[in-house]
């Protein structure tokens, strides 16, 4: 897969991230919940209007809002 950002995975799609764009403070927030450059992530589904994301990372479920998931770009 090409570098892209989280938003553009399809559920059920894994995917490694490459790195964390954006403001220090989001930047901050991402990375403190375990959202790193190397790990791997799998995205489990959308909610019904798009917003907020829910990925697998670890064995453990996150969601994220639409923003910072714009923030995360994978390969």
């Amino acid at each position: 897969m090409e570098n892209g950002n989280l938003k553009n995975l399809e559920p059920g799609q894994k995917a490694k991230i490459a790195k964390i764009s954006g403001t220090s403070s989001i930047k901050r927030r991402i990375m403190d919940m375990g959202l790193v450059p190397g790990a791997e992530i799998e995205m489990e589904r959308y909610a019904p209007l798009g917003d907020p994301v829910e990925i697998k990372l670890k064995g453990y479920h996150l969601s994220l809002r639409k923003e910072e998931a714009e923030n995360i770009v994978i390969e």
